[in-house]
């Protein structure tokens, strides 16, 4: 008896089981598929700048639905191109993060067109410490002497003044790396300018001393200034006004005084008379 009880709960799970694979199965088929393919991804971290070889890339499976716009899938036609940006590992790469087919690599792939790379050589005062990276923008500060016209004067000669703005710094030294954030000391700094800007900071190093100012990523206001000289640095403060002598008091008149005339007393010759106990005197 409890042999054919224990049958019956076994089949009736097992029906149950059956019912549950069905009803799974049907759910699943009615679902839109999701499909799928094959996309060229980073096999390493690349740096921009470097040229590109078939194998630092490998297929690997991407949604359909959000493949990059300009995605590769054949590697061979990855190489001997040049990333203008970083690429880290499992990072599909597209035709944006290329630059021209011909490109040699090195720096001159990073320089947009219509630009010039320029260097400049700094210290760890002009280059504000080393915290001027690859990617940042500076305004360029020229410390020399401005002429003036004949008669003028000579304190006025020393000028500073922003020449140019938001430049961006293309390397440091021979490091082009813009993801990171530590501040290296350097000799040299590398700057993208348009040909203009260039042959003003060919002057502006020749006539004078460069400093480099950093300024922040998303901040395009332009600084309108006229520069600082000795007379704008230390104004002179101007004399004080000559103090007014004080009124002289008006003198006091006093009068006259008035001399009375005291007659001379006259000179009289007196004796002493005594007459008995009675004593007087007489004068003649």
């Amino acid at each position: 008896m409890k042999n054919k009880r224990a049958i019956l709960v076994m089949a009736v799970a097992i029906l149950f089981g059956c019912a549950a694979v069905v009803f799974a199965s049907r759910w699943l088929l009615k679902q839109p598929g999701s499909s799928s393919g094959r996309i060229l991804v980073a096999a390493t971290d690349i740096s921009l700048g470097q040229r590109l070889t078939p194998e630092m890339f490998k297929l690997a499976d991407w949604p359909a639905d959000s493949v990059p716009k300009g995605a590769f899938t054949d590697p061979q036609k990855l190489g001997g191109r040049v990333l203008k940006t970083n690429l880290l590992m499992g990072e599909p790469v597209s035709e944006a993060r290329l630059a021209p087919a011909g490109t040699l690599g090195g720096l001159s792939a990073l320089i947009t067109e219509g630009k010039r790379a320029i260097t400049v050589r700094v210290n760890d005062v002009i280059g504000v410490a080393g915290f001027a990276l690859p990617g940042n923008y500076v305004d360029i500060i020229v410390s020399t002497q401005k002429d003036v016209p004949p008669g003028a004067d000579v304190r006025q000669q020393n000028i500073s003044k922003i020449v140019l703005e938001r430049i961006l710094v293309l390397a440091v030294a021979q490091e082009v790396n813009r993801d990171e954030t530590k501040p290296k000391v350097v000799n040299a700094v590398t700057l993208e300018v348009t040909p203009e800007q260039a042959e003003k900071l060919d002057l502006a190093r020749s006539v004078g001393t460069l400093s480099l100012a950093l300024r922040n990523q998303v901040d395009p206001q332009s600084a309108s200034t006229e520069g600082a000289t000795k007379l704008t640095l230390l104004p002179e403060v101007p004399p004080p006004a000559p103090r007014k002598p004080a009124p002289k008091p008006a003198p006091v008149v006093r009068p006259a005084p008035v001399v009375v005339k005291v007659a001379a007393p006259v000179r009289r010759d007196c004796v002493t008379v005594l007459n008995g106990l009675r004593v007087s005197q007489e004068c003649f």
